[in-house]
C-alpha cells in the first residue's frame, strides 16, 4: 500500500499509515509522541517527515505557544489510513496560547506510548489493547473515560479505566465519577462489556495536593478499584514503580507485584 500511493509527489510508506491510524486513537500528537508510534530514528527525520506529511495535507499542523508543534488528522490523512476521522478541529498552522483540552489529550498520550511502545519492566506482562472512548460505556452509566487498557500477566488479565486530572475538574464532579464506576462494576455491565469482574481505576493527578484531595472525595464513596498517582511520579519513576496510593492507606505501592 506504499509505493503506489503519492499524495502531491509524496510517497507514502507504512510508517506514515502506521501514524495516521494511531492518530485515530490519541487524537493529536506532539513531535516527540509521533516519533514513539511511527518509529521515528531521530529527530531530524522526524521533523522532515512531519512537514512533508502536512504539506501533503494527510496531516493538520498547528502550534501551542511559540514553539510546539502539534499534528492531527485530516480528512485525507483518515482516508487513505481507513480509520474515522477524530480528533481537534483546529485551523491548520494556527497557534494556541492556552488549550486545556489539547494539554489532557497529550498527557493521556504519554501513558498510552508507555505501555504500548514502551518496556515493561515486569516479568510476563505485556499490553493487550487499548480502548479510547468518545462517548459514554452505557445507557445507564453516564461515564466517558479517558481511556481502557488490559495487560496481560502470568495470572490475569489487568484491566483499568485511566482518568487523567489536570485540576479542572470541581470535587463534586469526582464523587459522581466514584459513584458511576461503582455502579458500573456492582451492575455487572463491566463484565458483560470487557469480559472480566475486576475493575480498576487509576487516577493520574497534576500534583501531590490534587492527588491526596482526590483520594478524600473518593473514599467518602469507596474504598474500593481506585489507584491515585501523580504524572510526575509516573514521569519520572515509572508507571510500575511504587507511586500508587490507594483511597486508605499512607503507604504507595505498586501496580503489579512480581511473584517467584
Amino acid at each position: 500500500m506504499t509505493g503506489n500511493n503519492k499524495k502531491r509527489g509524496l510517497v507514502v510508506q507504512q510508517r506514515d499509515l502506521r501514524l495516521n491510524r494511531e492518530l485515530a486513537v490519541m487524537g493529536v500528537v506532539d513531535r516527540e509522541q509521533a516519533k514513539i508510534v511511527a518509529g521515528f530514528g531521530s529527530t531530524t527525520r522526524a521533523n522532515a517527515r512531519l512537514l512533508a506529511l502536512t504539506r501533503a495535507g494527510l496531516l493538520r499542523r498547528f502550534f501551542l505557544g511559540s514553539r510546539k508543534s502539534l499534528y492531527s488528522l485530516s480528512e485525507k490523512g483518515a482516508q487513505l489510513a481507513d480509520v474515522p476521522l477524530r480528533g481537534p478541529r483546529r485551523k491548520q498552522n494556527e497557534t494556541l496560547v492556552a488549550d486545556f483540552f489539547i494539554e489532557h489529550q497529550l498527557a493521556i498520550n504519554n501513558i498510552y506510548c508507555a505501555l504500548k511502545f514502551g518496556a515493561i519492566p515486569v516479568v510476563g506482562v505485556r499490553f493487550r489493547r487499548w480502548i479510547a472512548f468518545h462517548e459514554p460505556i452505557t445507557k445507564n452509566v453516564r461515564l466517558i473515560p479517558d481511556g481502557y487498557f488490559e495487560l496481560e500477566t502470568l495470572r490475569e488479565t489487568l484491566a483499568a479505566f485511566l482518568e487523567v486530572d489536570l485540576g479542572h475538574e470541581r470535587g463534586a464532579v469526582w464523587e459522581e465519577k466514584a459513584k458511576n464506576y461503582l455502579q458500573l462494576a456492582r451492575s455487572g455491565d463491566f463484565e458483560k462489556l470487557f469480559g472480566t469482574n475486576r475493575l480498576r481505576v487509576l487516577v493520574l493527578a497534576n500534583s501531590e495536593r490534587r492527588l491526596h484531595s482526590l483520594r478524600k472525595k473518593v473514599r467518602a464513596v469507596t474504598q474500593e478499584m481506585f489507584w491515585f498517582a501523580t504524572l510526575g511520579a509516573v514521569r519520572n519513576q515509572g508507571f510500575f514503580a511504587p507511586v500508587w496510593y490507594r483511597p486508605t492507606g499512607e503507604a504507595p505501592t505498586q501496580l503489579i507485584k512480581e511473584r517467584p
